[in-house]
């Protein structure tokens, strides 16, 4: 059954830089960025305030270039640059569709984007606006997933939805192990013991301390963000 009312007043979508790629396989495919786009602004016109923390995996991981050799500090802030890119392109995408956004950066960056001031983020939300963060949390050896815990709690998001390209979290691999359980609903507790990969053991932590709850959902279906807001049985939640 189709839900139209919102369950959430204000969320905060966690987008991966993964999830920009497509079926590129490098960088920002144009096409999803637009579906994207148009799914945030169909939750937007339902009265809900969002917030988007976006990743720059697509891009540049820090983590892997440090494994690699380079400095970890030198590579995370690599990072966090490339989450500005994808941030830009969002934004662009959102505002030829008619929305108004604020793109707000942890690394000052003035010709591009506002610093990111909580107060001022919550009145852009207040008023409607659509508020995307980028550079992380604006420190090296923080995540976004981190960084998605940190402004939900900063802001006041009733909830995080964890975009991913799988419908929810599995015990194992869905793509390697057929026998992989999918889980509708986790506690926080069962999520560190297990190990399992919603976000990582600062997040998780950080949104156990606070009370928000993480839905995991997959992003590939068009629609799936306006259906996890109305509330509907997609995805794994996690929560106390």
């Amino acid at each position: 059954m189709t839900k139209s009312k919102a369950e959430y007043k204000r969320v905060l979508l966690k987008l991966s830089g993964e999830a920009l790629q497509g079926a590129v396989g490098y960088g920002i495919d144009p096409k999803v960025v637009e579906s994207i786009a148009a799914q945030l602004i169909e939750v937007k016109n339902m009265g809900v305030e969002l917030a988007v923390v976006i990743g720059g995996g697509n891009i540049f991981r820090g983590l892997e270039a440090s494994s690699r050799g380079m400095d970890r500090s030198t590579a995370d802030y690599m990072g966090m640059l490339a989450t500005v890119i994808n941030g830009m392109a969002i934004q662009d995408a959102l505002e030829r569709k008619g929305a108004f956004t604020r793109l707000q950066t942890a690394i000052t960056m003035e010709a591009l984007a506002e610093p990111y001031i909580r107060r001022r983020a919550i009145r852009h939300l207040e008023k409607g606006r659509i508020v995307i963060l980028a550079g992380g949390t604006g420190n090296p050896y923080f995540t976004t997933d981190t960084t998605a815990a940190l402004r939900a709690t900063e802001l006041g998001a009733e909830v995080i939805l964890k975009a991913t390209k799988v419908d929810g979290v599995y015990s194992a691999d869905p793509k390697k192990d057929k026998k992989a359980k999918r889980f509708n609903k986790l506690s926080y507790m069962a999520v560190l013991k297990k190990g399992l990969k919603v976000m990582d053991a600062t997040a998780i932590s950080l949104c156990m301390d606070n009370h928000i709850p993480i839905i995991v959902f997959d992003l590939m279906k068009h629609g799936n963000i306006r259906r996890v807001v109305t509330g509907e049985n997609i995805g794994t939640i996690v929560s106390k």
